[in-house]
């Protein structure tokens, strides 16, 4: 049986609007302990902002994180996956463009997200388990 991203997503994804600030996405990514906020604009999903963005435009050029909008700093356009994508076509989805984090959307709404750790973990557990009834 195939696991599908629904299986593994985290369902409460931390979101920010396009006119907030660097230094808002920053806060809000240390107090919860993530590496990335997607951005949106109402319900739709436009971008993600992640460490990276943020070190690679912002800090390495010296500029003042509460004068960066998320709109200048996010990487757009996105690129997402439905709940029913097996893990196995996700892993190949982000390996082919590049990318760690991978919103999860169904019918325009954003319904979670899965990280190349949460893909990681799941392979772990299913490692470990596979290893016992061996």
């Amino acid at each position: 049986m195939d696991i599908l991203l629904k299986d593994i997503m985290v369902r409460d994804v931390v979101t920010i609007s396009p006119d907030k600030t660097a230094q808002d996405a920053a806060r809000l990514m240390a107090e919860h302990g993530i590496g990335s906020v997607v951005v949106m604009d109402s319900e739709k999903v436009i971008g993600i902002v992640t460490e990276r963005d943020l070190v690679r435009k912002v800090c390495a050029k010296d500029i003042p994180s509460s004068k960066v909008k998320i709109q200048d700093v996010m990487s757009a356009p996105i690129i997402t996956a439905e709940p029913d994508l097996p893990i196995e076509a996700a892993v190949q989805r982000m390996f082919n463009n590049k990318i760690r984090r991978l919103p999860v959307v169904e019918n325009g709404r954003l319904v979670g997200i899965v990280t190349i750790s949460d893909i990681a973990k799941h392979m772990r557990t299913k490692w470990l388990i596979e290893k016992i009834f061996e």
